[in-house]
């Protein structure tokens, strides 16, 4: 069997920066990116990534047993990144949640049973355990998830276990906390934000803006999740952290004056449906295979705030 890896997801903006990171840290013969090309991806988010002969790229979806069954030919390794992520959305409209993130983990995991695969890395999230208004989950908390889109993600890490007890399927589990960096789809705070103040908008806060969550840098996030794939331990379940927490509306501000704003650009709206105050999560297993997060905040977020300054318009 080739050294082969299925990235699901891969043009979006983790699974981007993962394609990434294997190209220069890993020996992959092929790196095979599987994508349906929604709203939030794009071929773009892989920069010269798709020059490397190493990478091929088959647009798909993960919900699809022929696609899938396609892409999982010959492979080694799986990482699914392929996902609907959005809270707001979800809240708009699960359908497209239960879809990939249920139906789609489900194909996968199917077509995986008779895959001979070595490893099957599933991409959830810290959201699953709901809110912690003190202390942080372990990967043993509860899951008590508060939006469609985490009650979707929890019924993904179910299957994912339920086929490697039943089937053998050789999954492992990642959950995440909040991600930021370059290429992040602009319904996300950081460019959303940045996007509406260089069009002279006003950032709508919930409520008083003092929702906590912890902020990784998607490099730091992509290192774990590799670390993960190459020592990780079949059936086990990771948090990733960065213990780095900070309210919504400190990271309202620190943008605005980073791009030479005043305040009263902030408008408190009224609160969102089941908003969860606080996330965390205890990262101590991931970093006992050695990981710890690289990334300065403050210079991972003035740099995250001043690509989107370049990408959304430049000068104020």
């Amino acid at each position: 069997m080739r050294n082969k890896i299925l990235v699901t997801g891969g043009a979006g903006f983790i699974g981007s920066n993962f394609v990434r990171l294997l190209l220069a840290e890993s020996e992959y013969e092929e790196i095979l990116i599987l994508d349906k090309l929604t709203y939030a991806g794009s071929l773009d988010n892989l920069d010269g990534s798709l020059n490397d002969p190493r990478v091929k790229f088959f647009k798909g979806d993960i919900a699809s047993a022929d696609d899938v069954a396609r892409a999982l030919e010959g492979c080694r390794y799986v990482v699914n990144f392929a996902a609907e992520t959005h809270v707001d959305r979800s809240l708009a409209e699960a359908s497209p949640f239960i879809r990939s993130n249920i139906l789609g983990v489900h194909t996968l995991l199917e077509r995986a049973r008779d895959a001979g695969l070595e490893k099957f890395v599933h991409i959830s999230t810290d959201e699953v355990y709901g809110p912690y208004i003190e202390g942080s989950a372990t990967e043993t908390s509860p899951l008590n998830p508060s939006s469609p889109y985490s009650a979707s993600k929890v019924a993904g890490d179910a299957l994912c276990n339920a086929y490697r007890v039943s089937w053998g399927v050789p999954t492992v589990i990642v959950r995440p906390t909040n991600n930021f960096g370059p290429n992040q789809y602009p319904e996300k705070l950081i460019p959303f934000f940045v996007k509406r103040a260089l069009a002279g908008q006003t950032l709508p806060i919930y409520g008083a803006g003092n929702q906590v969550r912890d902020w990784l840098y998607v490099g730091d996030n992509c290192r774990a999740i590799k670390l993960v794939l190459e020592r990780g331990e079949v059936g086990g379940i990771y948090n990733i952290g960065a213990d780095c927490p900070r309210e919504n509306i400190e990271i309202a501000r620190k943008m605005l004056d980073i791009l030479g704003l005043p305040e009263d650009r902030l408008e408190h709206v009224e609160d969102r449906l089941g908003h969860d105050f606080r996330y965390a999560v205890d990262s101590s297993r991931v970093r006992a295979l050695g990981w710890r997060p690289q990334a300065n905040f403050d210079e991972a977020f003035r740099s995250t705030v001043e690509f989107f300054r370049a990408k959304f318009g430049g000068e104020v």
